[in-house]
């Protein structure tokens, strides 16, 4: 043939070819063409279903994506709830509804770095750099397998890891390669690289119920994981990779294999120098499992029944003061005997904010029904409401720390209240009768205060007292004949270390504090008490005027009190045995006054003194005092000798309400005081405060008060008074 027929046609186009050259060479080399002979439509209809097939390949995987559904994120994200204290140090852990310990965890505040170095060397050294999938450390795991035939490293990032913990599956396949791929780029498009740490952290598993590396840090070495030694932070970092074979206290001996090649490995890559590995390798594994912290269980208990749906609840409490007085209240209940609970509370004066509670002698003991929280138990307060009588009487005016009053046989009624050992004392100084808590002269002083005065008072302050059913406030209460808990009781004591007023008792951190003080005295009458109960005689070998405290027994030695305070805080104390049973010689002096002032001593603080007196304050020995408060007698007893009328206020009314104009004047704003009966020289006292005496005519002017309430007392040279309370407005 010659060169001219060796000439191919395709659609109008000449061509030449080489000798030597076959036509199935050329058409090699071209491209198809449609000279109605059907090759290139076979040529163009295989290009089509290649295309096609391509093209249902990816539809088919972009619809296998989506059947995949949305990242189980809400589910990986749940764990234990955890309650912490004032400063976010772990008080307790409550296990999840499947008994899973799963911590939540912030790799930057508490996790050690040294930890996290090692781990990101181990494990993903890009991981800040890819985007959940690292192709240098796939190929390299890959090339391993090839020429070795073994798994030498793996390729997976610790973001793909988390897919897999997110999503477990069993078998190791390409399938679930490929979804650990898809939803590790789906995590990193749906969170941040902090994040996809923190909920690694959270997630990865070391055996047993552990998950996180908190979990396991409490549970295998005893501690948070801030801060840890080399030989720990490697074990941690070995533990994931087969967290069952390698389980502390099941395989001690394959942990430490896998903790000492974790070294070696950050030794090679020149993470960690030689020496240092040495020494870690010959720290010893940890054989036993340590059980999670349970410090203030009962605090615990009551904010997680509280507040709900919250992961980290966060107490006021303060774990330091905690731990050391939980110790504290177990020995002394052994040392007192069987059966016996010991209840501690303690209390910020300024905040009114919970720094320790201590419910039991021990949470765990049936015996002495450790779950029941004593601090909140009603209980009879035996002599601890005295205080309160006192700064009663002090804020009438009709009393003062330094006046005499008779301790002796006195009958109100069929009701003849007598002392604790059965003695009287005669005629003694009032503040000599509370710091002795003498009966007598505070059902005295209780029966001119008044049995409600003094029950509304208390409630006003956030005491909430229990009477029997249908029983109205008697003289009985002032010597423990109604129900008070410990936490009510402490949060009234603190009103004296804050001058008259209380706050109520926070034991839950919140966003906001919209508490408001509540009033219980006048602020002279609440130092005045202060100052009395800060020379009360402490218990043996204990140092006087530094702690101002009361003590208190109840009816048939069923519970021991005392509570305390000084300028910082207010600690009170209960003891005796959950079931109201009687414990003969338990006395609140020698029970549990102890344990305050142990308690005082474990805080650690040096004792703040209490305020200085207010203004107004008259401070004055006996001898100095007006007449009127130089000795308090009962009005029933006075003795008149000229027929003379009592005591009486006649303007201004009781309950009346004043209207004051400022305007003109101090002259024209004068307010005036009538009097008609008693036995001059009287004295007018206004919320407490001496304003001086009456005049011949029974009658004065007095400047009124500020506006609001106000208590205007009248005493006579007897003793005699007369009160009523007014309205400035």
């Amino acid at each position: 043939m010659s060169e001219a027929e060796r000439i191919s046609r395709h659609s109008g186009m000449v061509r030449r070819t080489r000798p030597g050259i076959s036509r199935f060479r050329v058409r090699l080399f071209e491209p198809p063409r449609n000279d109605g002979s059907g090759a290139g439509r076979t040529t163009m209809r295989s290009l089509s279903a290649g295309a096609f097939a391509f093209i249902l390949t990816i539809v088919g995987f972009v619809a296998w994506v989506y059947s995949l559904g949305p990242l189980p994120l809400d589910e990986a994200r749940q764990v234990s709830t955890t309650i912490v204290d004032r400063n976010g140090k772990l008080l307790r852990a409550y296990a999840m509804a499947d008994g899973r310990w799963r911590l939540p965890v912030d790799a930057r505040t508490s996790v050690d770095p040294t930890y996290l170095k090692l781990l990101l060397a181990y494990e993903d050294q890009r991981f800040y750099a890819h985007d959940g999938i690292d192709p240098l450390a796939l190929g390299r795991a890959a090339l391993q397998l090839a020429t070795r035939g073994h798994i030498v490293s793996g390729g997976s990032t610790i973001t793909m890891q988390l897919a897999r913990l997110m999503e477990p599956r069993r078998q190791r396949s390409l399938y679930a390669k490929l979804r650990q791929m898809v939803r590790a780029i789906e995590l990193e498009r749906s969170l941040s690289k902090d994040e996809i740490l923190d909920l690694y952290l959270a997630l990865a598993p070391y055996g047993g119920n552990l998950e996180g590396i908190r979990a396991a840090s409490i549970a295998y070495l005893g501690k948070e994981p801030k801060r840890l030694s080399l030989a720990e932070a490697a074990l941690l970092v070995a533990l994931p990779q087969s967290p069952e074979t390698r389980r502390l206290d099941r395989h001690p001996e394959a942990a430490r294999i896998a903790r000492d090649r974790v070294l070696d490995r950050m030794v090679g890559e020149h993470q960690v120098s030689l020496e240092d590995a040495k020494q870690a390798k010959a720290v010893p594994i940890p054989k036993l499992r340590k059980p999670m912290p349970i410090l203030a269980p009962h605090a615990s208990d009551t904010a997680l029944s509280v507040v709900k749906d919250t992961p980290v609840i966060k107490l006021t409490l303060d774990a330091n003061l905690q731990k050391v007085l939980e110790p504290l209240a177990h020995d002394r209940a052994i040392a007192l005997g069987p059966n016996i609970s010991v209840g501690i509370i303690v209390v910020d004066n300024e905040s009114g904010d919970v720094l320790a509670r201590v419910g039991s002698a021990d949470y765990f003991d049936e015996h002495r029904a450790g779950q029941v929280d004593m601090t909140r138990a009603i209980r009879s307060p035996g002599s601890t409401l005295k205080p309160f009588i006192y700064g009663l009487a002090f804020e009438d005016g009709f009393v003062h720390p330094e006046s005499l009053i008779d301790d002796r046989p006195v009958r109100f009624g069929s009701y003849a209240p007598e002392n604790f050992d059965m003695t009287f004392q005669g005629t003694v100084p009032v503040r000599k009768a509370l710091q002795l808590s003498l009966n007598v002269p505070a059902i005295v002083l209780l029966d001119r205060v008044g049995s409600s005065r003094l029950a509304s008072r208390l409630r006003q302050a956030g005491g909430n007292l229990v009477l029997p059913k249908d029983e109205a406030p008697g003289l009985a209460m002032g010597l423990g004949g109604v129900g008070v808990t410990l936490q009510d009781l402490t949060q009234l004591y603190t009103g004296f270390a804050r001058l008259g007023t209380t706050k109520p008792l926070r034991e839950v951190m919140a966003a906001k504090d919209d508490r408001e003080p509540l009033r219980l005295l006048d602020q002279v009458a609440a130092w005045q008490v202060g100052n009395v109960l800060l020379g009360t005689p402490p218990p043996e070998n204990a140092a006087h005027n530094r702690i101002a405290f009361k003590t208190g027994t109840s009816y048939g030695y069923r519970d021991a009190w005392s509570v305390g305070f000084d300028g910082r805080m207010t600690i009170g104390v209960w003891v005796g045995r959950p079931d109201g049973a009687p414990v003969p010689g338990l006395i609140g002096r020698v029970a549990a006054a102890p344990i305050l002032f142990d308690a005082f001593a474990r805080t650690g603080k040096t004792l703040a003194p209490l305020p200085k007196p207010p203004k107004g304050t008259l401070v004055a020995s006996n001898a100095k005092l007006p007449l009127p408060l130089k000795r308090f007698r009962p009005v029933g007893e006075l003795v008149r000798t000229g027929g003379e009328q009592a005591l009486h206020i006649q303007f201004p009314l009781n309950g009346s309400r004043i209207d004051v104009d400022r305007s003109g004047g101090a002259e024209a704003a004068a307010m005036p005081v009538k009097v008609a009966g008693g036995v001059l020289p009287m004295t007018i006292m206004v919320n407490g405060t001496a304003l001086g005496e009456i005049d011949g005519r029974r009658q004065r002017l007095i400047d009124p008060p500020g506006p609001g309430f106000a208590r205007l007392t009248v005493i006579d040279a007897t003793g005699a008074a007369d009160t009523v309370v007014i309205r400035i407005q």
